[in-house]
């Protein structure tokens, strides 16, 4: 039998990371949510399947993917369109550097953007990033390469917007973002952005 109690703990405990990632990926906190809840839905309807699991957070996480790609596909009118590429959600309280990591992550092509929240800010292995997205690990490093050279340009204005010390430098760190430096930015600020969607519920 699904055991409620259980299951609130478990949600309790995971609904506000699993929303700070599934944002790093939509760049909508009102799709994240979305996304989020219906994936919970669906993991209470097989709750003594999915409770058996080695990390239930990461099915819910991946049936969320999945629901995503089900709803882009079937949503082809303009309303949609413009709505994925559009400005980002306004979301009190989120860090200014976390919201330019979610606009350079919208700039890339969504498997790599999956790829890097999943190995830079989740903090999955490679191995595991392959399992999860269902491709080799060979094609999870081409992602997560490609992906941090095309988000490069765009997180250099994070360096860029820096407290300026003597002699007109930035007081720390290089005047651009180059790709081994993404991850570490990436991993900052999803942190302060899942305490900053928590605060706000």
């Amino acid at each position: 039998m699904r055991d409620a109690r259980v299951f609130d703990d478990f949600y309790a405990g995971h609904v506000h990371r699993l929303t700070g990632q599934l944002f790093a990926m939509t760049g909508s906190l009102t799709e994240a949510e979305d996304l989020v809840q219906e994936a919970f839905a669906r993991a209470w309807q097989n709750w003594e399947k999915v409770s058996g699991y080695a990390d239930p957070a990461a099915w819910v996480r991946s049936v969320a993917c999945r629901i995503r790609v089900s709803v882009w596909r079937k949503a082809v009118n303009r309303l949609t369109a413009h709505r994925r590429h559009g400005a980002l959600d306004d979301v009190p309280g989120v860090s200014p550097d976390y919201v330019a990591i979610v606009a350079a992550l919208r700039r890339i092509p969504y498997e790599q953007r999956r790829a890097i929240v999943l190995h830079h800010l989740v903090g999955l292995s490679v191995e595991e990033t392959a399992r999860e997205t269902g491709v080799a690990s060979g094609t999870v490093k081409a992602r997560l390469s490609r992906g941090r050279q095309l988000m490069a340009p765009y997180l250099s204005d994070i360096a860029g917007d820096r407290p300026r010390g003597a002699g007109g430098r930035p007081r720390s760190g290089p005047a651009t973002v180059p790709p081994r430096d993404v991850p570490a930015a990436a991993t900052d600020a999803v942190g302060s952005a899942d305490r900053e969607v928590h605060h706000h519920d």
